[in-house]
């Protein structure tokens, strides 16, 4: 081990010990399909990767999912009943709030803390979560804290879960009015994104999770932004295929970046990942959740691209393309909100929520990033106004792209 404190004041008594630790995570992120046909063997496959079964888990499961699949629970328990040398399901599925409701108060987090104590379930148990980004969220804040960590295995059945919320390593819960105030970083065991689920989405859900793959995109992949333009017909019209080729790739770029970007844990100020998040998260509280987080997304992406353009990082044809495939794929670029929305506090509690230096990620090309540690609030109102002049409304037109 290096000496990291190499001299040491001998005067008053000082004793300094220093310590390493390094920890290497891993976890599959697995795309397939009909996950609980007792034909499928890829959840049994994962609980066999903490040895010899069978294993205590508990199913948390969003409300509105169970809903729009009233058949998904007792898929659930036959396949445990199927697979009983692997799977002990320790009660009934448990249904919790879904949507933004799940992140509003502790009710989801308390109700994952109940399940472990009621079942008894420890460390060397699994904590099952099927549903949308936020009840992923929320149980995965709940397993993490009961005894101090319970395995979490994530099933994310919407898009912008399945490519994005429920593959990285945080959870959490939002708090004084402010997202994701209270949370933790805990890798899961695994992630199981079963695209059959995406068949419960209405087409306003579908459709807001494209926004952060094309935000990915953005500030990593250019080749990745020329393929969501090719694919943007078929997207508008959420083609089966087209959305499986996007969620996958968009999930495995997130990966990239949590592995490879040097900061998994954000310790630091930077956060590449969340280029227009400062106005959406504003936007998500001033509409207190009437707007979709993919929606809001898609409206703070338009808001810093048309930034970076005024100060003449990113060209207008490279700009008005990032709109042209917002439009296309039926994402708003304007809401009433931003209208209203006081810019510079809404940006200053975007550097309070990272912590120190503001860290604002801009464009200087597609697929090329770079970041900014002030804000010129002029040339930002100005591209808020250029924004309030596309008023169109978007929606999936489907007479100019049919379904392929």
């Amino acid at each position: 081990m290096p000496h990291l404190l190499p001299h040491i004041d001998r005067g008053p008594m000082t004793v300094a010990i220093p310590q390493h630790i390094e920890l290497a995570y891993e976890y599959p992120v697995i795309f397939t399909r009909q996950v609980f046909d007792a034909a499928n063997p890829v959840l049994a496959e994962i609980l066999a990767r903490a040895g010899d079964g069978p294993h205590k888990v508990g199913v948390v499961v969003d409300d509105g999912l169970a809903a729009a699949d009233p058949g998904l629970l007792s898929r659930i328990t036959d396949y445990a009943a199927a697979r009983a040398d692997r799977v002990a399901l320790v009660e009934a599925p448990l249904l919790v709030a879904g949507g933004e409701r799940a992140k509003s108060d502790f009710s989801v987090v308390e109700a994952v803390w109940e399940l472990t104590h009621r079942a008894r379930l420890c460390r060397q148990s699994f904590v099952l979560a099927i549903g949308g980004g936020a009840v992923l969220d929320a149980a995965g804040f709940g397993a993490a804290t009961a005894h101090r960590g319970v395995r979490l295995i994530r099933m994310p059945s919407t898009v912008l879960a399945q490519n994005d919320a429920g593959v990285g390593v945080k959870n959490g819960i939002n708090f004084f009015g402010r997202k994701n105030y209270l949370g933790s970083f805990a890798p899961p065991f695994a992630v199981v994104n079963d695209h059959a689920l995406l068949a419960t989405l209405p087409p306003r859900e579908a459709r807001a999770g494209l926004a952060e793959a094309v935000k990915v995109a953005l500030v990593r992949d250019a080749l990745f932004f020329q393929r969501l333009e090719e694919l943007a017909p078929r997207l508008a019209v959420l083609d089966d295929e087209a959305l499986l080729e996007a969620d996958i790739r968009c999930a495995e770029a997130h990966l990239q970046h949590i592995a490879g970007g040097g900061d998994p844990f954000e310790l630091g100020s930077a956060r590449p990942l969340d280029f227009g998040h400062w106005a959406a998260h504003a936007l998500e509280e001033a509409t207190a959740g009437e707007l979709r987080h993919g929606e809001a997304v898609a409206v703070g992406l338009a808001l810093d691209t048309l930034y970076s353009c005024r100060l003449g990082l990113l060209g207008p044809a490279e700009a008005e393309a990032v709109l042209a495939l917002l439009d296309r794929l039926g994402l708003a670029v304007w809401h009433p909100a931003l209208e209203r929305l006081d810019m510079a506090g809404a940006i200053e509690a975007f550097r309070e929520h990272l912590g120190g230096r503001l860290h604002l990620c801009l464009l200087a090309g597609i697929g090329r990033r770079l970041e900014v540690h002030e804000v010129d609030m002029a040339r930002m109102d100005e591209a808020r106004s250029i924004l309030a002049g596309r008023t169109r409304p978007a929606r999936a037109r489907t007479s100019e792209h049919p379904r392929e």
